[in-house]
C-alpha cells in the first residue's frame, strides 16, 4: 500500500473511532452505589438554606438538592439518596474512608483540600464568604468594632482560619469559642456565651430568623471577608464518579441558561435547539460517556430543577430569606454561575 493511501486510511479509521459514542464502564463508586441502591451524601447537620431537616424529617436546602440531582442522574429517582449529617471535623474522614459517596456540605474549595486531602471538587454550587452576626444592643455596626470580642465558630472550618487572618491583619484581638456541634454553636451565641456568631454569610439569615426569639435583636454586619466557593467534593481516584457529580451540577446551570426548568422540561423535549436536545437526551447519546442513560439530565431537571429552581426555594423568592442572587446569578446576568457546554 502506498504511504499516502495508508495515511488516508488511518485518518479515516481514527475519525470513525472518535465519532462513535464511548460507553463508560462502571467505576468503583458507581458500582457500589448501584449495588447499594442509593447514594450516601454527607451534608451539614443544620444550616438553613443549605441543609436542614424540616418538622417532618425531610431534608431541604441547596446542598441537599444537589445530592438529589446526583441520585436522579444515576437512578432516575431523586429520592434514592440517604443523608449523613456531618460536623466540620467529621466530614473529611467520612469521605476519605468511603463512609459517604460525596460531600455536599458547605465545603470551600482550597488547595490543601484538593491536593493534600485527596479530593476532587465540582465547580462551585454557591459563592459566599465569611460573615458576622452580633446582638443589636452591642451597638456594633462594623467589623473593626469587634476588637476584644468573643466569637463562636466551628472548628476545622475555613471560617476559623479566616477570622484569625482578618483580626491579625487589622491588629485586633478576639477570643474564639470553638464548638463542633452546629446547633450548640448557634445556641451558645443565642445564650450570649459569645458576642459574635461567624460562619458563611449566607447561613446567618436562617439562624437569625429561626433560632432567635426576636430576629430584630440581631444584626448581620455589612461585608464579606473571604472567598468561599462552596462545591461538591468526591475522592481522588475515581474519575467517572467525579465526572458524574461535575456534570450533574453543570446540567442545572446549563438548563437555566437554555430556559429549561422543572415546570417546562416536558414541553422543551419538543425544542429544535440542539443545545436543549443534547441536554435532554434527544440527541448525542452523551449519557453513555458517563455510564448513565440518555435521560440523566432530564431526570435531574424534572425531579430537582435547574439552578434557579434550586436557588429560589433555598434562598430566593420561594424561600423565607428572599436573598438576591448576587454572585450566584448566571454569568450573563453579572454573576459567576457558568455552565460548561454539554456536547
Amino acid at each position: 500500500m502506498k504511504f499516502w493511501k495508508f495515511v488516508a486510511l488511518a485518518a479515516s479509521v481514527s475519525f470513525v473511532h472518535q465519532a462513535a459514542p464511548a460507553a463508560a464502564d462502571d467505576g468503583p463508586t458507581l458500582k457500589a452505589v448501584k449495588e447499594r441502591g442509593h447514594v450516601i451524601c454527607g451534608v451539614n447537620p443544620a444550616r438553613y438554606g443549605f441543609a436542614a431537616a424540616d418538622s417532618k424529617g425531610k431534608w431541604q436546602g441547596l446542598d441537599v438538592d444537589f445530592c438529589r440531582a446526583v441520585a436522579a442522574a444515576v437512578f432516575g429517582d431523586a429520592e434514592k439518596v440517604k443523608f449523613a449529617p456531618l460536623s466540620a471535623v467529621q466530614r473529611f474522614p467520612a469521605l476519605q474512608s468511603g463512609e459517604v459517596d460525596m460531600l455536599s456540605r458547605t465545603t470551600t474549595i482550597t488547595l490543601t483540600r484538593d491536593a493534600a486531602l485527596g479530593f476532587n471538587f465540582t465547580q462551585p454550587t454557591f459563592y459566599t464568604g465569611t460573615g458576622f452576626m452580633v446582638w443589636k444592643d452591642s451597638k456594633v455596626t462594623k467589623v473593626t468594632e469587634l476588637d476584644g470580642a468573643s466569637i463562636c465558630v466551628l472548628p476545622g472550618s475555613t471560617t476559623e482560619k479566616n477570622i484569625a487572618a482578618l483580626f491579625k491583619a487589622k491588629g485586633m484581638k478576639y477570643t474564639p469559642v470553638v464548638i463542633e456541634n452546629p446547633k450548640e454553636l448557634v445556641g451558645s451565641y443565642m445564650a450570649r456565651r459569645c458576642d459574635v456568631l461567624s460562619m458563611d454569610q449566607a447561613g446567618l439569615p436562617g439562624h437569625k430568623k429561626f433560632d432567635s426569639k426576636s430576629p430584630d435583636d440581631h444584626v448581620i454586619l455589612d461585608g464579606v471577608f473571604s472567598k468561599e466557593p462552596l462545591a461538591i467534593a468526591v475522592r481522588h481516584g475515581d474519575d467517572q464518579w467525579y465526572d458524574i457529580t461535575k456534570w450533574a451540577v453543570n446540567a442545572t446551570f446549563d438548563a437555566e441558561e437554555d430556559g429549561v426548568n422543572q415546570a417546562n422540561v416536558d414541553k422543551m423535549l419538543e425544542s429544535s435547539d440542539p443545545n436543549v436536545q443534547r441536554l435532554l437526551g434527544k440527541s448525542g447519546d452523551l449519557g453513555k460517556k458517563l455510564g448513565l442513560d440518555a435521560k440523566w439530565a432530564y431526570n435531574i431537571i424534572k425531579q430537582v430543577g435547574n439552578y434557579k429552581d434550586i436557588y429560589d426555594r433555598s434562598f430566593g423568592e420561594k424561600s423565607p430569606f428572599k436573598l438576591p442572587r448576587g454572585l450566584n446569578a448566571l454569568w450573563k446576568d453579572g454573576g459567576l454561575i457558568y455552565g460548561y457546554p454539554i456536547k
